[in-house]
């Protein structure tokens, strides 16, 4: 019987060893999750940041174009006033106004 037991024994010890390796496997690949979790935590703070400065960007262009678009109706408007008042001035000189 001692040769029985010193079998098992041999067994136990070795599929003990297994087991340890591949729990320091499963330790290692936890690590790794933790480590994934946070670094992806850390980007999700980054696009929030990201996204709130591209959405002030946006704000400060759209205010840029209509402050540049306002100004060009503007003087297109002048333009036109002259033209059609020079108009007006030239079609009554002739008719003697």
């Amino acid at each position: 019987m001692d040769t029985e037991h010193e079998q098992r024994l041999t067994a136990t010890e070795e599929r003990s060893k297994s087991n340890q390796h591949r729990l320091n496997e499963v330790e290692r690949r936890q690590n790794n999750l933790e480590e994934l979790v946070g670094t992806v935590k850390a980007l999700a703070i980054r696009e929030e940041n990201v996204e709130s400065v591209v959405k002030e960007i946006k704000l400060d262009v759209k205010e840029l174009t209509g402050k540049s678009g306002k100004r060009w109706d503007t003087i297109v408007d002048k333009v036109l006033l002259t033209i059609v008042g020079a108009i007006l001035l030239f079609i009554m000189a002739k008719l003697g106004f």
